[in-house]
């Protein structure tokens, strides 16, 4: 996929500040005036995700990241945030089967374990979701993963493990 060019990538950077601080509708008029040849650009379809999750669109959420997906496989945004819409849709099962091929497809990656973790958690394998937050820490900042995971109520059922971190 090419380089987004100007304007538009200063209408995708002007979108991140108004998600920044909070505002989702102003991120929404900035980007509907992207050109149409963009508008399936992966950096516009992961602000676009990114309205759909703050507004708690999960179905909108879905379909965006379906199409992250389909224009660029090899950009780690797609596999999380449709693992991570089917995850707040209720298909947590889903969300685990849908994110497990990112594993090997983005080795270095922390964030994946540690959504892994999430959902098994969230499933009731609290050994499978202690294993992924350890591959997690490994692959991460381990602070900042700590800190992450202590708040995390997807993790509740494991936070005698996180608070020995």
């Amino acid at each position: 996929m090419s380089e987004l060019g100007y304007p538009d990538k200063h209408l995708v950077s002007a979108a991140l500040g108004w998600l920044e601080l909070k505002l989702p509708g102003e991120a929404r008029a900035e980007l509907q005036q992207v050109a149409p040849a963009n508008l399936n650009h992966p950096e516009v379809l992961e602000v676009w995700w990114r309205i759909h999750a703050a507004e708690q669109h999960w179905d909108e959420a879905l379909r965006v990241a379906e199409l992250e997906l389909i224009a660029a496989p090899e950009r780690m945004s797609g596999w999380v945030d449709r693992s991570y819409s089917l995850h707040e849709l209720r298909r947590t099962q889903e969300a685990r089967e849908a994110l497990l091929p990112a594993v090997k497809k983005f080795p270095e990656a922390s964030l994946i374990p540690y959504n892994l973790a999430c959902y098994a958690c969230q499933l009731g394998n609290t050994g499978e979701a202690r294993q992924w937050l350890m591959k997690a820490i490994a692959r991460g900042e381990k602070d900042e993963i700590k800190n992450l995971a202590v708040n995390d109520p997807d993790l509740a059922a494991i936070r005698d493990l996180v608070l020995k971190l």
